[in-house]
C-alpha cells in the first residue's frame, strides 16, 4: 500500500489527500485572483472618486470579497462537490448561506491565528500558516455540512 493510500484512510486527514481537496484549492486560487482583480479595478477605476480613501477601500474590498466568495461557491457546488446532490428542501440559497457562514468563520479563524502566531514568528509566515489552517477548516466544514452527501431526502 502506498503512503498516499495510507494517508487517505486516516479520518479528517484522509480527505486532504484526495482529488476533491485539490479541486477545492484550485477554486480557492481562482477566488484569490478574482478578489485581487476586482479590488484593483474598484480602487483604481470604478470608485476612484470616492473619498475618503478608507471608505473607497471598504467598499472595494467588500465587493471583491463577496464576488470571490460567490465565484468559489458556484465552482465548488458545480465542480468540487458536483457529485453530491442536495435535498429538495435545501435549495441553492440555503446552501449558499451555509457556504458563506463557513467562509466567515474561516476568515475570523485566519485573522485570529495570524494575530496570535505573529507574536512568535514573522507576520507573513504567520499569515500563510493561518491561511493553510483556515483552508483545511473550511474544506472540512463544507465537506461535512454545506455539501453533505448524507442529506436525507436526496434527489
Amino acid at each position: 500500500m502506498h503512503i498516499l493510500e495510507k494517508l487517505q484512510e486516516i479520518p479528517l486527514v484522509g480527505p486532504l489527500f484526495q482529488l476533491r481537496f485539490i479541486k477545492f484549492g484550485v477554486v480557492g486560487f481562482s477566488g484569490t485572483l478574482i478578489n485581487i482583480g476586482v479590488l484593483y479595478v474598484n480602487q483604481s477605476i470604478l470608485f476612484r472618486g470616492v473619498y475618503p480613501p478608507d471608505r473607497r477601500l471598504h467598499i472595494s474590498l467588500s465587493i471583491a470579497i463577496f464576488l470571490a466568495t460567490l465565484n468559489n461557491y458556484l465552482w465548488n457546488r458545480w465542480w468540487t462537490w458536483g457529485d453530491r446532490r442536495r435535498a429538495k428542501k435545501t435549495g441553492f440559497f440555503i446552501q449558499m448561506g451555509q457556504y458563506y457562514l463557513a467562509c466567515s468563520v474561516a476568515i475570523f479563524l485566519q485573522y485570529l491565528l495570524t494575530t496570535l502566531l505573529s507574536g512568535f514568528i514573522h507576520y507573513l509566515i504567520a499569515n500563510m500558516a493561518a491561511i493553510v489552517l483556515s483552508a483545511i477548516f473550511v474544506y472540512i466544514i463544507n465537506d461535512i455540512w454545506t455539501f453533505n452527501r448524507k442529506t436525507k431526502g436526496i434527489d
